[in-house]
């Protein structure tokens, strides 16, 4: 029997999901399946910095709570390479090449609400819904 595919959840889908916007519910499945949950350390970055920026440093330190359930992968020297290589071929801004990068080392999937991963192997891009 195969396994499942991990996870990785990008800021665009946590931020949503965390606002409970339309069609987060989208991503339920990947974030509480925590065992099967890949965490990038720069989505905690992103993800604090908006959360706090537009609810306060309390409800940013429970979001990244929530997102450290998951494992967390820190940038080393291989995802950095990965990362710019990956970055370079398909147009990815910095953020969203290490999040690539990260799913692509753990044969991943990524949840995204992000254009920037449409049409890329192995990414589940779901257009943002207005309520």
């Amino acid at each position: 029997m195969a396994s499942a595919k991990l996870n990785v959840v990008d800021s665009s889908a946590w931020l949503a999901w965390f606002a409970d916007e339309p069609g987060a519910t989208t991503f339920a499945h990947a974030i509480e399946d925590t065992k099967a949950l890949i965490v990038p350390t720069i989505c905690l970055t992103e993800v604090f910095k908006i959360v706090a920026r537009q609810r306060g440093e309390g409800d940013a330190l429970q979001a990244i709570a929530i997102m450290q359930q998951g494992q967390l992968v820190f940038l080393d020297e291989t995802l950095a390479l990965s990362a710019a290589l990956l970055g370079a071929q398909h147009k990815l801004p910095l953020a969203d090449s290490i999040v690539y990068a990260t799913a692509r080392q753990f044969d991943a999937i990524v949840w995204t609400q992000d254009e920037d991963f449409d049409g890329l192997p192995d990414a589940r891009y779901v257009r943002k819904r207005r309520a």
